[in-house]
């Protein structure tokens, strides 16, 4: 079939209209098998944590309060020598 506006389409031979056909019947879905539902078990974490599950706090001498590095006074490493 030929487009009003674009001049530049043909017809092809052998693509006329449709000829209507019947739908097949739909089949149902065959069956899902069943999934075994794995067993859950609770681990035990490496370190203590608390009441809401979060590891406790514990104070390291080496780092600060934000967990930067603490520098001593004789400590070359800061200079990035």
């Amino acid at each position: 079939m030929r487009d009003k506006k674009d001049n530049a389409t043909f017809d092809l031979p052998g693509f006329g209209p449709a000829e209507p056909m019947e739908p097949e019947p739909k089949r149902p879905p065959p069956p899902r098998p069943r999934r075994t539902a794995l067993k859950q078990e609770q681990m035990e974490l490496l370190e203590p944590t608390d009441a809401t599950g979060l590891p406790v706090w514990q104070r390291d001498a080496s780092l600060d309060l934000t967990g930067l590095p603490v520098w001593g006074a004789g400590d070359d490493r800061r200079h990035g020598d």
